[in-house]
């Protein structure tokens, strides 16, 4: 006899849609089946008449059947994955996600396929995420969507989104995390060659990528020495003197050309820099603390508390290279 009660996976396909979207989430829940004496997730795809789609990539998915008709019973999770985003929605999936949206223990949506949440009306004064590249359009187009663009993913409630493609995996990992505790989503993780897991609050971009690039020479040479010496004095006063500008300038400055303050921009990197740290060497917690800038181990902890949710020492106890 199965040791836990039987879970299913809805998944929602349609023309244009992303097939890693598709597959990474489908190949962790698909993963639980492999463990003695754990009943898997019975996983079953859906179309608008059940028809084959054609993802954005050029590959042909066969459906298991119609979308109309599907019942999204207790213990099921449907999925709605992420495509090519025209500013138009097959307006079968819509409708059947207005009708049967809140029926599933959760609501999952993968990169833009949160945007067919928000347009059926399932994100309304919930927080959410997508890719980076459409959060923007989400928030004007959806107001009524609490849109957080940095996380990789969020959960709100029965409902959760994700960023980009790899993000969607994260998600799956971390519900196959709570449904089957966390040795078995380990165990999956290792299989797919992936962490287990990355926090859902871990920014989707490094601190170089998520700011812009300064246009002003001396911005940007500030930009790079930061990244480069996590570990230097980085007040705004040392680098308005290194950038050769008054501090109230350089920091005007600074913010209008990158979106972001010279204090948000130092963290980031210093968080960063400890991430890969703890990922990457056994080095302790005080010496990381001090190359990264902080000082001491206190300093460190109270960061990435903000940044992501969990001190040092559990960050390293997932994330870390096997000793």
């Amino acid at each position: 006899m199965p040791s836990e009660p039987r879970r299913s996976v809805l998944v929602l396909l349609y023309d244009g849609v992303q097939s890693l979207d598709v597959t990474g989430p489908v190949e962790v829940f698909a993963g639980v089946g492999r463990f003695p004496g754990r009943e898997g997730y019975r996983i079953r795809t859906v179309s608008p008449g059940g028809a084959p789609v054609r993802t954005n990539s050029g590959l042909t998915l066969l459906p298991d059947g119609p979308l109309e008709g599907a019942e999204p019973g207790p213990g099921t999770t449907v999925l709605v994955p992420g495509g090519q985003y025209r500013g138009d929605f097959e307006p079968r999936l819509t409708d059947w996600l207005r009708a049967h949206g809140t029926r599933p223990d959760r609501l999952v949506a993968v990169c833009t396929g949160a945007l067919l949440l928000a347009e059926a009306g399932l994100l309304d004064g919930r927080r959410a995420t997508s890719h980076w590249n459409a959060c923007a359009q989400m928030a004007r187009d959806y107001p009524r969507v609490r849109v957080e663009p940095e996380p990789i993913y969020v959960r709100d409630g029965y409902v959760a989104t994700s960023a980009g493609v790899t993000a969607g995996i994260d998600l799956a990992l971390a519900l196959v995390e709570e449904d089957h505790g966390r040795d078995i989503a380990l165990d999956i993780a290792r299989h797919l060659v992936v962490y287990l897991r990355r926090p859902g609050n871990q920014a989707q971009f490094s601190a170089l990528l998520a700011a812009q690039s300064a246009q002003r020479e001396p911005l940007r040479e500030v930009q790079h020495w930061i990244t480069g010496h996590p570990g230097a004095e980085l007040t705004v006063e040392a680098l308005a003197a290194r950038a050769r500008l008054s501090p109230r300038h350089f920091a005007r400055a600074f913010h209008a050309e990158t979106g972001t303050t010279p204090g948000r921009y130092v963290e980031r990197v210093r968080v960063e820099h400890a991430r890969r740290l703890l990922e990457d060497t056994s080095e302790g917690i005080a010496q990381i603390a001090r190359a990264c800038g902080y000082g001491t181990p206190e300093a460190l902890r109270r960061a990435f508390v903000k940044t992501l949710g969990q001190p040092p020492a559990e960050y390293r106890r997932r994330f870390g290279a096997p000793a």
